[in-house]
């Protein structure tokens, strides 16, 4: 078993967490549902939805105009701006909403795209979904640039870095990485791939979507031009979030309308936002913070983290080494002593993956299956078309749903 109970100053349990989330007291077939799939999307906690609810029924207005509700939606949007900017340690200046991070990524590479020429190059890797490679991709059509593909070594499920040094040349526009492999759970040395590219005189942009449930961000550390993530990933609703250095969004060609504004960031933003997801994806960066004491709210982001972070990792320590003892069963990813997140790839021998979800979503433990659109990595495990299954912990998992996973996987894979 498992202490669940907070070992930091400030900590909030897991029961305490567990409270915030009204989806967790689903029951389904007489089973209370575990959420596995929050890597596809986390529950949502009422203060978020609280937070909508409020901007839609008491401040729902257009913004930059002379009036109550409009001045209010102003204030609601600057404020989020700095609770992402704390969630990201960047400057409210440089946080960007769209629509979701493949739509921000599609539009920034749009811009980018006006100043690269033919012949130019782009590198992407094999391991990332496919928002930070077919975006980018999408140039090789539009402006007849060249895509340069940094391999995975599917043993070890990491990036060969060696090949990205390789790689870089003076015709390098762009590098394109992802901070964490939303299939295997892969985190990956964005900093050093930063670092290379700021070496070579090359832009680059992180897609970190699925790290940013897991690990706090700091855009500094890692030291890249542009950062995207998704809001409905740590808690939040559907929305996405892009960073970017705040004299990259001044100086960058967005395509935009004549009319609108021509600052940072709105300039890298199109048409009307939408202003309660907004208000949610704050309230989702403050119910982050809430876990966890601190001088600060960045402070309080970091604590919280790495508490969670650490007990969701002692969670799946145990899941790893349980099914990767269950004869049948095959794990993909680097093992808990890599630096990678909780996040369970695997197949049943003899068992297509979605037969495996729709059983174990029959016993109340609802776990995705497929490619997840990082269709690159599950082809070279030569799993296509069927896929992995997918189960992700988050900061509501508890031991309980854990045991249940091990108990029913072991039961599909014939061995109890």
């Amino acid at each position: 078993m498992i202490n669940e109970q907070p070992t930091t100053p400030g900590e909030r349990s897991v029961d305490e967490i567990r409270a915030h989330f009204p989806a967790l007291n689903r029951i389904h077939n007489g089973f209370p549902v575990a959420y596995f799939d929050g890597p596809g999307g986390t529950q949502v906690p009422r203060g978020v939805v609280a937070a909508m609810t409020d901007y839609l029924f008491n401040h729902n207005a257009n913004s930059h105009w002379a009036y109550p509700t409009s001045s209010e939606t102003d204030a609601i949007i600057a404020g989020a701006r700095a609770a992402l900017a704390d969630f990201l340690n960047a400057a409210p200046s440089e946080i960007a909403f769209g629509q979701n991070m493949t739509s921000l990524t599609f539009h920034l590479a749009r811009a980018l795209g006006r100043d690269f020429k033919a012949g130019d190059e782009l590198i992407v890797t094999e391991l990332d979904h496919h928002a930070n490679v077919d975006t980018w991709r999408s140039l090789e059509k539009e402006r007849n640039v060249r895509i340069r593909v940094v391999p995975v070594d599917i043993e070890s499920g990491t990036l060969e870095f060696g090949e990205l040094e390789n790689l870089l040349n003076a015709k390098t526009r762009l590098v394109a990485i992802g901070a964490a492999s939303n299939a295997i759970g892969t985190v990956s040395d964005v900093a050093r791939a930063c670092a290379l590219a700021r070496a070579n005189g090359t832009m680059s942009f992180v897609d970190a979507v699925h790290f940013a449930a897991h690990e706090s961000i700091d855009v500094q550390a890692i030291g890249c031009d542009f950062l995207a993530c998704s809001a409905y990933k740590f808690y939040g609703p559907h929305i996405g979030i892009l960073y970017g250095r705040q004299e990259m969004l001044e100086r960058i060609d967005f395509p935009k309308l004549k009319p609108a504004p021509d600052n940072a960031p709105e300039r890298a933003e199109t048409g009307t936002q939408s202003h309660e997801s907004i208000a949610g994806a704050a309230a989702a960066v403050d119910f982050l913070a809430s876990l966890a004491a601190g001088e600060t709210r960045r402070a309080r982001l970091e604590n919280a983290y790495a508490a969670v972070h650490a007990r969701k990792m002692k969670l799946f320590t145990t899941l790893w080494n349980e099914l990767g003892e269950t004869r049948g069963v095959r794990l993909y990813g680097p093992p808990p002593a890599a630096r990678r997140t909780p996040t369970l790839a695997f197949t049943i021998d003899g068992m297509p993956a979605q037969k495996v979800a729709e059983a174990l979503a029959a016993r109340g433990l609802f776990a995705s299956h497929g490619d997840f659109y990082a269709m690159t990595v599950v082809e070279k495990y030569g799993l296509a078309p069927a896929g992995l299954v997918r189960a992700g912990l988050a900061c509501y998992t508890n031991f309980e749903e854990i045991a249940r996973l091990i108990e029913a996987v072991r039961q599909l894979a014939g061995t109890t």
